[in-house]
């Protein structure tokens, strides 16, 4: 049978081939990897440019509400052709040749009007016909000024209706990124802890490697004195070919959680980060009403659901003024002349004004319109209670997420006192194993004992962080600093 000095080779392979971090390992603490992650990452980008999306778009709706201003024309129309005409007199079809040549040029200024939803212009244009043939002849025509408006009747106003919504879209895109890049910093912080635990299990598994090896050194020497028995003896010899295999289990989850971590950083594989973890966390009790009112300020939560709620306004209101009458008036006043000689036209210029309404009433719509506006009204009345329910759950989310949190922090105080009692203890086993003084079941025990301490207090850390900064991400306020979380997004957009 094989003893286990026949595996020493082998197990000394292992542990040179999965040795630790590198001495060009480069060190970062949790806030360097956030902040780097904030800079590099792609969600960070994607974020950043989810924004300026919505920047632009905030910007066409700016546009919309000032005076816009065009030039307009028609150069060059020529027209040789037959057109067919109807004697007004006897009633006979006849075609007659036209051959002539338009030009026309403009320009105009025009504002959409809020309040009333109609449009006011403002223009001047000049235009020439030349007219060839047996006989020449031109005509100009002159608008030197022209004022016209239109103006719906009982129509749908979205002129209004998007000075409602539109600049609250803007700002919940600016809190949106906020909470995107809150969001990256939770992601850093999960990749950060998932590294640093993968790399205290392997150093901890190099190190029960380490403890196993020197303990079957002295269980040998214990059992040709008969102290220790054979299945003792056997138990440590499997113990320590376990945490060989155990040594390279974990020295791939390394790997395989620094390649996450790198991906999100934008680092190649290449790079070795050594996460350094902080014996110290903050000082910080939070109190639910002071983090609900920073939440329901801050967040886009409220934000998405008073836009929610005035697009189905919005939705009501354009179904009713659709099914109902369609009124509009149009009014058009100005100077114009027209003569065959271009310094002419603009003299004795004459009175132009024309004016009327325009409407469509239905009569008869077989129900349509009034199930159109029961279909908006029923549709608002989900949206209503979604919102009410989705304020309640928020609200039993930060509750949760604040109680948690203030409990974390006493349970992190716990777990790591309880890794020290644990760490101490092993230590004191291995000693009084070494003196003959304890079993091996008792050192088994208490390495046991050991490892899973040390698996709670740094799982009860990653825990502290990833609460604290769902909690960030919840109020975007920074409790550390005790002041909101802001961007400078004029910064952001150049």
């Amino acid at each position: 049978m094989k003893t286990v000095h026949s595996y020493i080779p082998v197990l000394a392979c292992v542990l040179a081939l999965n040795a630790g971090p590198t001495a060009n390992a480069q060190r970062m603490t949790l806030d360097e990897v956030i902040a780097t992650a904030r800079e590099r990452s792609v969600p960070a980008l994607a974020a950043k440019s989810t924004f300026i999306s919505s920047y632009w778009e905030y910007r066409s709706y700016k546009a919309s509400r000032l005076p816009s201003l065009s030039l307009y024309g028609n150069l060059a129309s020529f027209d040789r052709s037959l057109r067919q005409l109807q004697n007004y007199e006897t009633g006979d079809l006849v075609y007659t040749s036209n051959y002539n040549m338009q030009n026309s040029i403009g320009l105009a200024i025009s504002q959409n009007v809020t309040f009333t939803g109609g449009t006011i212009s403002l223009y001047s244009d000049l235009s020439r016909i030349d007219e060839f043939g047996s006989q020449r002849h031109k005509t100009w025509y002159a608008q030197p000024v022209s004022f016209s408006y239109t103006q719906p009747i009982f129509a749908y106003n979205q002129f209004k209706w998007e000075k409602k919504i539109s600049p609250k879209e803007y700002e919940r895109a600016q809190r949106e990124y906020i909470e995107s890049m809150e969001e990256v910093t939770i992601q850093a912080t999960e990749l950060y802890f998932s590294l640093l635990i993968a790399q205290m299990n392997h150093d901890k598994a190099v190190s029960n490697y380490g403890n196993t090896r020197m303990m079957y050194s002295v269980a040998t020497e214990r059992l040709k004195l008969g102290s220790v028995t054979r299945d003792e003896y056997l138990q440590l010899e499997l113990r320590m070919l376990n945490d060989s295999i155990s040594i390279n289990e974990t020295s791939v989850r390394v790997r395989e959680e620094q390649m996450a971590l790198n991906s999100l950083l934008g680092y190649d594989e290449k790079c070795e980060i050594t996460p350094v973890l902080e014996s110290r966390l903050p000082d910080i009790w939070m109190d639910y009403d002071m983090v609900m009112g920073k939440a329901l300020e801050n967040s886009s939560f409220m934000l998405e659901n008073e836009i929610k709620t005035l697009t189905a306004e919005s939705d009501i209101a354009k179904a009713k003024a659709d099914r109902g009458a369609r009124v509009s008036f149009n009014a058009k006043f100005g100077l114009g002349n027209s003569d065959s000689m271009f310094r002419e036209t603009y003299r004795n210029l004459l009175d132009q004004e024309v004016f009327g309404f325009t409407f469509s009433i239905p009569i008869f719509d077989w129900g349509l319109g009034e199930g159109r506006v029961s279909q908006a009204k029923a549709k608002a009345d989900v949206v209503k209670a979604e919102v009410e329910q989705a304020e309640n759950d928020y609200k039993r989310k930060v509750f949760t997420a604040v109680g948690q949190f203030n409990s974390q922090k006493s349970q992190c105080t716990v777990s790591k006192r309880a890794s020290e009692i644990a760490e101490e203890r092993y230590s004191l086993i291995i000693d009084k194993f070494r003196s003959g003084n304890a079993s091996v079941m008792d050192l088994n025990t208490a390495r046991q004992e050991y490892d899973e301490a040390m698996d709670k207090y740094m799982n009860d850390v990653s825990d502290f962080w990833s609460i604290y900064y769902e909690i960030r991400k919840i109020t975007l306020y920074d409790f550390m600093r005790s002041e909101d979380i802001g961007v400078d997004f004029n910064e952001l957009l150049k």
